[in-house]
């Protein structure tokens, strides 16, 4: 493996290998593996259980680590191609990138959708320039359209729940007050989609997911047995659901016009997820969200404190998957595929 950047870089085997490799370090811990490797951070956005749980899985692996963030006790870094540098930016990422990755063996990097052009974020610019500076191996913790650490951790939390591959998963839209990227709906439909699963998206009027990543999500079903629909029917989506995975993300219609999004948002309050939205689910259908999430407006006290909340898990395998990734970049595994 010489880089982590999308699930879609590896067969569906593969990632069921890399799978069975992080139960096995969940289980038979290996604190020495990766002892005197150096993992690089840098987070131009907020992070909680990715920042954390990075640090933690190098630790636990015997690595060290460092976080850069820009503007906050390092330079802004500026990342547009071209440009004339008379900004608040001192730092130009064409310097900065190849330095950080000169410092440490194994690199991550956030960088969020600029949420202004669907075009420039869907073909996934900022981050492919900063891979292309890259000579270590790079880590996608969450980029414009893809969070492949994420989508990772939810299809283990899906196995160690035995939900079965062929099961109905609905990746349903959620309430929240402002847009929000699409990296972890594409992410996540896609992860699904190659799992195997039998995929619903379930969305209001004028949040369609783009077609490039439903079609990319339906490539990888046709390779898997699994199936993708869309749809705004919430009564037909959630019939016989085994999951339902709550996200919000902006419109698509309406990208980058906040006001326009405002608007489209406005009547939809109704998007809350709520236990009664479960009435015709599978009776033990299994509620996931990648968090943050905003209670009581993308989904309901009584659903994320009650028995079928797995955000908590999911949050957890965080951790045990990315020691997984670390392990493979950095050639501690003895035998297998992936190397």
């Amino acid at each position: 493996m010489k880089n982590f950047l999308d699930l879609a870089d590896f067969p569906r085997d593969e990632i069921v290998e890399l799978l069975a490799l992080a139960e096995r370090l969940r289980e038979r811990p290996e604190p020495n593996a990766l002892k005197g490797r150096v993992l690089g951070l840098l987070f131009f956005n907020p992070s909680l259980r990715t920042l954390a749980s990075m640090q933690v899985a190098m630790a636990r692996l015997g690595g060290e680590s460092f976080v850069i963030t820009p503007g906050s006790g390092s330079w802004q870094l500026e990342t547009r191609l071209g440009v004339t540098m008379t900004g608040s930016a001192a730092e130009h990422i064409r310097e900065a990138i190849p330095v950080l990755d000169s410092y440490c063996d194994v690199l991550g990097v956030r960088a969020f959708a600029e949420g202004c052009d669907l075009a420039a974020d869907l073909a996934e610019r900022n981050f492919t320039n900063i891979a292309s500076l890259c000579r270590h191996p790079l880590i996608n913790l969450e980029s414009a359209v893809n969070h492949p650490c994420q989508a990772l951790a939810d299809w283990k939390t899906l196995d160690d729940l035995k939900v079965p591959r062929r099961g109905r998963f609905v990746l349903s839209w959620a309430n929240h007050p402002r847009a929000l990227p699409l990296a972890v709906p594409a992410a996540t439909v896609h992860m699904a989609a190659l799992r195997g699963m039998d995929v619903v998206v379930l969305r209001p009027p004028g949040f369609e997911l783009p077609d490039s990543i439903m079609d990319k999500a339906r490539r990888a079903a046709a390779g898997s047995g699994g199936s993708v629909s869309e749809t705004d029917d919430r009564a037909a989506a959630l019939a016989g659901a085994q999951v339902v995975y709550a996200k919000e993300w902006g419109s698509t219609e309406h990208y980058g016009n906040a006001e326009a999004e405002a608007r489209a948002r406005s009547g939809l309050g109704d998007w809350m997820v709520q236990e009664s939205w479960f009435q015709k689910a599978s009776p033990d259908c299994h509620l996931m969200h990648c968090l943050p999430v905003r209670r009581n407006v993308a989904i309901a006290d009584e659903v994320l404190d009650g028995p079928r909340s797995r955000v908590l898990a999911q949050a957890h395998n965080r951790l045990v998957v990315q020691m997984a990734v670390l392990y493979r970049l950095l050639g501690a595994a003895p035998a297998g595929r992936l190397h």
